[in-house]
């Protein structure tokens, strides 16, 4: 039987986790020193200052937390069980989109928005990627599989492991179970086609959390634009765009390997590869280079991650997102469109929307929005604590 021990309650928290609050911050636990001789995984009573029972969750740490909550009954054991009745009831809200045949890739389960911090499974036509982000769920991963083989049709399964170690940081994908893939396998997303690698390092060759944005950006956006991608990754936002009818994009990633990934996504869905720019370089550097080439685009994506450092500089979205919205508002042209994005969950929408304005502003030129999005519906929050809600993308055009 798993260990269960008990946390107190700050008394200032007790009434947000009652209200559902799923993360177990260290802040709100008074006795959190007791957790140093426990191993991940043991489950935890949160209790108040005279030991009334508030939540139980787990042990695992993550990001600023120490574990999640996972139910607030105090009689519900977190077994089989349990897990069973959460990973059914995600499985069943997702019915339409297995009964899509258009769209063969997505997201199963959500972390704390289904029920179960710190885990995610994503569907990739009949192979599933389980993801653990703390030794404390992975501990309790037999019971996750185990459902699996009871309820769950699979091809095969792989996991990512994505979490602190004493060895330090582990992201690693490895095959558990069913049958093995021949990858790349191509998936559907809203009827286009995507190459996917579920063996191949921390990424698998999309953005499953991008869908609904791909989908806008080829049936409202692309029609005769001449297109910039940034942070390009794959580039399966010129895919959309060019199926959408865009006339030409241009491609730029720093990584070296984004060139052969973004030609694999053209060739799957019959596009020319080759009438497209595909370039393995600074972004920062590409908008210096087309400044001075006069280069404008119609339309230009603007998705970066959340955190990077190269040899030249670090950037951070929290503190460097105006200034490259400035450099992308310098070569769009007027009219133009940008697809201003961020997936860091340190700020909210309306922080982003002043990042907006506030480059706007200081490029002398003016905008208005289009239409704002986060999270499609795969990926369930709750909407009570819209931190959990981490994608804000705010479609903007260029009116001067």
């Amino acid at each position: 039987m798993t260990k269960t021990i008990d946390l107190q309650v700050n008394a200032r928290n007790i009434k947000d986790f009652k209200k559902g609050y799923p993360l177990i911050l260290k802040d709100a636990i008074i006795n959190s020193g007791v957790l140093a001789t426990e191993a991940e995984g043991t489950i935890v009573r949160l209790v108040d200052k005279d030991r009334r029972f508030v939540a139980k969750g787990y042990y695992g740490l993550q990001n600023k937390g120490l574990g999640w909550v996972l139910t607030r009954k105090e009689e519900e054991v977190i077994d089989f069980d349990f897990f069973e009745s959460r990973i059914a009831a995600a499985f069943a809200r997702r019915e339409a989109l297995f009964a899509d045949a258009y769209t063969t890739a997505f997201r199963v389960f959500n972390g704390e928005g289904d029920g179960i911090g710190g885990l995610t499974i994503d569907y990739f036509d009949g192979y599933f990627m389980v993801s653990w982000y703390s030794e404390g769920i992975y501990s309790l991963k037999h019971h996750v599989y185990s459902v699996f083989d009871k309820i769950i049709d699979y091809k095969g399964i792989y996991e990512k492991k994505r979490f602190d170690t004493k060895g330090g940081y582990i992201e690693q994908d490895d095959f558990v179970k069913g049958e093995q893939g021949d990858f790349p396998i191509i998936v559907k997303e809203n009827g286009m086609n995507f190459a996917v690698n579920l063996n191949d390092g921390a990424m698998t060759g999309i953005f499953l959390d991008q869908r609904d944005m791909r989908k806008a950006v080829r049936d409202k956006y692309s029609e005769g634009r001449n297109v910039l991608n940034t942070f390009s990754y794959t580039g399966a936002f010129s895919v959309a765009a060019l199926l959408g009818g865009a006339v030409k994009t241009t491609n730029v990633d720093l990584a070296k390997r984004s060139n052969a990934k973004t030609i694999e996504q053209f060739s799957v869905n019959a596009i020319d590869y080759e009438q497209q720019d595909i370039k393995v370089m600074d972004v920062f550097d590409y908008f210096r280079y087309a400044k001075r080439n006069d280069l404008k685009f119609d339309l230009i994506i603007l998705d970066p991650p959340s955190f990077a450092r190269t040899k030249k500089y670090t950037f951070s979205t929290a503190q460097d997102y105006p200034a490259l919205l400035m450099d992308a508002i310098a070569i769009t042209e007027k009219n133009g469109i940008i697809v201003a994005s961020t997936n860091n969950a340190s700020f909210g929408m309306k922080k982003f929307k002043t990042f907006i304005e506030q480059a706007f502003e200081e490029a002398g030129s003016r905008y208005k929005i289009l239409e704002e999005s986060t999270l499609p519906k795969d990926f369930r929050t709750n909407r009570d604590y819209p931190e959990f809600n981490y994608l804000k993308v705010v479609i903007v055009q260029k009116t001067k």
